[in-house]
């Protein structure tokens, strides 16, 4: 989900809040559990994967040139020298990541890892050919001794009741996203590591070709990038990165928060305006551009807040950087552009308070939670993301934002909470206690 918990933060009621039905928690608990867990995360949801915290250095078996060379010959031969690090692949299927559930209460996923050799194994029986082009490298720990790779196996459809057989399932990254306990830092940490991997994955998808004189592309530095195969072109191509603004618009009274609704959403829920940033285009003047055109508000000062990467958008854009802003509004009336939103309205500081409803946000997560834990065991084969952030179970709040796995919810819940500089008089955020800076 959202940011990453030291273990030493989780606090006892924490521990009993996960335990309890919805039903039986007050409001006043809820919103101590949540507050609670927002002024302890460390990162938001995509980032904090420590598979990337350093570069190992060339000469290193955990390099990324130095394990290619020991992946190659473990896979003609299977030979694990005494000196070599292990090697662990994570294995996806069109877009989405092989996952397991525990029999815990609520149910904890978990991402399906494979040792090498198990996989290999596992694949005797398959028409897939597993090479050294086909695994892509993640990172390491050096002080695990392992090397992490993720392998895309979507042409092969015999394996999915193979890895169905062992209470595994391929899971679309979203649904985990919604699944993933704020208190869990394992399985924020498997997330973070699950959005790299797709977005490398799914960028290897859509780059098969040379952009420059159509020629195929292959991998070089174990997956890290491409490179065509003319030996006239030999153009190089890095994984791509599409960088969005988000912005949540504010009266010049401080007052107000313009919210949007789009056909896509689920019921119920608004969220800040967002727009791809143009070729030539300054963040800020992305952010003034996107209000204008998406609502009619003219915009002028425009602060950042953070930003987040965002591997779940649509595949044909594998990783886009959401970079978000507070922008303040030079007028009111709205005029909302029909063809990219459904709605857009001032809501009051108040209204947008009640719309953080927690209660939403932890019933979502255990639906989605037991949603996997079926799926591993193959009770359940849709995957639906409306019904994971629609629980229509006990009373429902007339709006909810996105929730805290989503950099808007902490553009919104900081100017809810008076964490906003003041047309200009702050440069920086100001933190509540327990808060890291970065955030």
């Amino acid at each position: 989900m959202l940011f990453l918990l030291s273990s030493s933060s989780t606090s006892p009621l924490l521990s009993l809040c996960r335990k309890l039905p919805i039903k039986t928690l007050t409001s006043k608990t809820l919103w101590h559990l949540y507050f609670t867990m927002s002024t302890n995360l460390k990162t938001h949801a995509f980032a904090g994967n420590t598979l990337r915290s350093t570069t190992p250095k060339p000469e290193s078996p955990f390099s990324p040139i130095s394990a290619l060379e020991t992946l190659k010959s473990r896979l003609s031969d299977n030979t694990l020298l005494p000196s070599s690090p292990n090697f662990k692949v994570l294995p996806f299927r069109k877009g989405r990541p092989l996952a397991t559930s525990t029999g815990d209460s609520p149910p904890v996923w978990h991402l399906g890892w494979f040792n090498l050799g198990e996989f290999k194994g596992f694949l005797a029986s398959s028409e897939f050919q597993l090479t050294e082009n086909s695994l892509v490298y993640l990172g390491s720990r050096s002080e695990d001794d392992v090397v992490y790779w993720a392998v895309d196996v979507s042409e092969d459809s015999s394996l999915v009741p193979q890895f169905g057989a062992k209470h595994f399932c391929f899971v679309e990254l979203r649904t985990l996203m919604v699944a993933t306990d704020w208190t869990d830092e394992r399985a924020t940490i498997d997330l973070a590591i699950a959005g790299h991997a797709r977005a490398l994955l799914e960028w290897h998808n859509i780059s098969r070709f040379c952009g420059h004189c159509g020629e195929k592309t292959v991998p070089m530095e174990a997956g890290r990038r491409k490179e065509c195969s003319n030996v006239l072109c030999k153009k190089r191509i890095y994984p791509r990165v599409d960088p969005v603004v988000i912005m949540l618009v504010i009266d010049r009274e401080n007052d107000r928060a313009l919210l949007s609704k789009q056909s896509r959403f689920v019921p119920r829920m608004w969220s800040c305006l967002a727009g791809f940033i143009e070729p030539g285009e300054s963040l800020e003047e992305a952010v003034r551009r996107e209000t204008w055109e998406e609502t009619g508000v003219e915009v002028g000062e425009v602060i950042y807040h953070s930003s987040q990467p965002w591997p779940v958008g649509q595949n044909s854009m594998p990783c886009q950087l959401m970079v978000g802003f507070f922008a303040y509004a030079k007028s009111l009336e709205i005029n909302v552009d029909k063809d990219e939103l459904e709605d857009a309205q001032w809501h009051s500081r108040e209204d947008v308070k009640k719309a953080l409803t927690s209660a939403e946000y932890i019933k979502a997560q255990r639906t989605a939670a037991a949603k996997v834990e079926r799926m591993c065991k193959g009770v359940e084969k849709g995957q639906n993301l409306s019904t994971d952030f629609n629980v229509e179970s006990g009373e429902l709040a007339p709006m909810f934002v996105p929730g805290p796995f989503a950099i808007a919810h902490h553009l919104i819940s900081s100017w809810v909470n008076n964490q906003v500089p003041l047309n200009g008089a702050e440069t920086q955020l100001k933190q509540p206690a327990g808060a890291l800076s970065n955030l």
